[in-house]
């Protein structure tokens, strides 16, 4: 069996009186992700590659915004269980490449520490999760700093 690949796309609208959560790493900023979850897009983009990846369908499918069980998680304990559904089907992450879309704030500072995280959460070595940070240059929904977007590629292997 040979690899596969999976694309996972998210945003949620940036609100006053949430923290900010990316990769699972509190980042410092006047607003925060709104979402039923922490709002936490980059590991909602992740979990859809994921999963898509090993044909698993989405996170809609698995983790329902509309269950009182996951209202107010961490998103990292999403991805743990994505984890665990992606090797129940014989699969394991070998890399993983994402971008987190977002005027504001600067995200550069944070990347090393977002990176960490989700390679624990991922069971991976740190050089095998690859995340960046761009702009809009001031287009659109998040140039207008009224929400963040992420997106990810996932490779999966089979499980030895």
């Amino acid at each position: 069996m040979s690899s596969r690949t999976g694309i996972g796309v998210d945003v949620h609208p940036l609100v006053f009186g949430r923290d900010l959560v990316l990769g699972g790493v509190s980042v410092e900023f006047e607003k925060g992700l709104f979402g039923h979850s922490d709002g936490d897009v980059l590991v909602h983009a992740m979990i859809d590659a994921l999963l898509g990846a090993a044909g698993l369908g989405d996170i809609g499918t698995h983790f329902p915004s509309g269950d009182s069980r996951f209202e107010g998680i961490a998103s990292t304990d999403l991805l743990r269980q994505t984890v665990g559904l992606v090797a129940a089907g014989g699969w394991q992450a070998t890399y993983v490449d994402a971008t987190i879309i977002a005027e504001r704030p600067i995200l550069g500072p944070s990347i090393p520490q977002i990176q960490a995280n989700l390679a624990t959460h991922l069971t991976l070595d740190r050089t095998l999760v690859n995340v960046k940070a761009t702009t809009t240059d001031g287009l659109g929904f998040t140039g207008r700093g009224e929400g963040i977007g992420a997106l990810c590629v996932a490779t999966l292997e089979p499980s030895q």
